[in-house]
């Protein structure tokens, strides 16, 4: 069994993500599916759909909930989800945090947590420095 991820992000940030790691991997590891919480949406309608999709993605193992900004919608839709189901939720999704996951799919819920906050903590960088050239 695996752990499931569910992204759950305003818009479509999460299908976005989702589309450019799978362009990036040959394949994708783990069950994922993406759920928008579009500005003004009905939050309970959103809570019922991620209850289903949480259902679909937990073979046992858990789900590991992605959401784009903590306390906005899409993280407070998550952690609702707590009450039904075993899933852990990490704010604050990137490319980088996405990636990470899908790259570790042996690992136990709590640890791909853990894998997920560094992914994207270590994603974050200053790229130039006062002594980098550029070419014209």
């Amino acid at each position: 069994m695996t752990v499931g991820v569910l992204l759950i992000t305003h818009g479509d940030i999460g299908a976005v993500l989702l589309q450019s790691a799978l362009d990036i991997l040959p394949m994708c590891p783990l069950p994922t599916l993406n759920l928008a919480a579009p500005s003004g949406c009905n939050t309970e309608r959103v809570l019922q759909d991620a209850r289903h999709a949480a259902r679909r993605l937990d073979s046992g193992d858990g789900v590991l909930v992605l959401t784009d900004m903590y306390g906005a919608t899409p993280s407070n839709i998550a952690c609702r989800l707590r009450t039904f189901h075993h899933v852990r939720v990490v704010s604050g999704v990137n490319l980088p945090m996405l990636i990470r996951v899908l790259n570790y799919p042996e690992l136990e819920l709590e640890e791909l947590a853990d894998k997920a906050i560094s992914g994207g903590r270590d994603g974050v960088l200053t790229c130039a420095s006062k002594d980098t050239t550029y070419a014209e």
